[in-house]
């Protein structure tokens, strides 16, 4: 399987040239985070092969993903928020879950049947989660019904995802596939692994008695409007055949990435949330649980239509997350549609956007 590596392509070219000019956008950072208390925790509704749970989300704080430290992905800031040196001790960690723990007593009126836990890199990856904190955090949630675990497919095994299953978990594995297409996850993202990778690592999850949640990318740098939604209505459809759940992520603009280099130079804009809309009432037929979370919604940095209808636009996206439902989007309309068709029809990857 592949390995993360800044040797991937050829010195100076393809995936080295990307991974040399993100190096150097991230080398900007001067926040610095606390290795004992978590980057992000809230409570949450969540759809699941098992029916709508509340949902406990943790986002870890490690010594970052490993493929972000060779340069990484072209969308993703994550790594900026990670501690400095590159690890993490168990202890800082497990102090991380105790003020999650604290935050949904403070917060909810009951345990969440559902938790999950990211780390804006690979939660099965043992140099940024140590097998024995793995075990802890197992242990620790075993009262709850499902886990979801984030990891690049390199990590997949079914020997860790034991220590969740063994618990009596329901456990899923949330891949950032980002794309079904290797040339726009090649290209576009910059991301090592192929589409062979994550079936690879949807079997082993499957003989470990776990299942697959797929992550995909909508509108990545490089592309236009209509290249980005053909290309997710496609992804969606050959990830339902290997992951029960798909979540659609529209682009957002985060600090410290080649992205941000091109919003600021006025070379990228988020998708429209109306493309957010076709693609899942497109795709509503696959066979998978399809749904989205656009983050930042709204605003010139996140997904959005033209400011007066993004709120409506925003909450019939999450009214399909539950009810799985096409018909919701045919109860919100607003002018910015004509001009959200304009861009699909006219606008091309070398001449874009087209709007802002």
């Amino acid at each position: 399987m592949s390995e993360p590596s800044p040797d991937v392509y050829e010195r100076g070219r393809g995936m080295d040239a990307h991974n040399k000019v993100m190096r150097e956008i991230r080398g900007l950072k001067e926040k610095h985070y606390d290795p004992h208390e978590p980057t992000r925790v809230w409570i949450d509704e969540d759809n699941t092969p098992s029916g709508v749970y509340q949902s406990l989300t943790i986002i870890l704080n490690t010594g970052g993903c490993r493929w972000a430290r060779a340069g990484g992905c072209t969308m993703c800031g994550y790594v900026a928020e990670s501690v400095e040196g590159g690890t993490v001790e168990h202890e800082a960690l497990m102090d991380q879950i105790q003020v999650c723990l604290d935050h949904e007593e403070e917060n909810a009126e009951e345990k969440s049947p559902l938790i999950k836990i990211y780390t804006s890199g690979s939660f099965l990856d043992e140099r940024e989660v140590p097998a024995e904190t793995r075990k802890a955090i197992a242990e620790t949630f075993s009262d709850r019904t499902r886990m979801v675990v984030e990891s690049l497919p390199d990590f997949v095994d079914r020997e860790k995802l034991d220590d969740f299953v063994s618990e009596d978990l329901e456990t899923d594995v949330a891949v950032g596939l980002e794309t079904a297409t290797d040339r726009v996850r090649r290209d576009c993202v910059n991301k090592y692994f192929a589409f062979d990778d994550f079936i690879a690592a949807s079997e082993e999850a499957d003989a470990a008695g776990a299942g697959i949640k797929a992550y995909l990318l909508m509108k990545p740098p490089f592309l236009s409007e209509s290249e980005a939604i053909e290309d997710m209505k496609s992804s969606v459809r050959r990830c339902a055949e290997y992951a029960h759940t798909v979540s659609m992520n529209p682009c957002n603009v985060q600090r410290y990435t080649m992205v941000d280099e091109l919003h600021f130079r006025g070379g990228y804009r988020p998708p429209w949330l109306w493309s957010v809309a076709e693609v899942l009432r497109d795709t509503a037929d696959a066979d998978a649980i399809v749904v989205s979370d656009p983050v930042g919604h709204g605003s010139e940095r996140g997904p959005h239509n033209c400011g007066e209808c993004d709120d409506l636009v925003q909450k019939a996206i999450k009214d399909f997350d539950i009810r799985q439902d096409p018909s919701v989007f045919e109860q919100v309309d607003c002018d910015c549609k004509g001009t959200w068709r304009a861009v699909v029809e006219e606008e091309t990857s070398y001449a874009m956007p087209l709007a802002k």
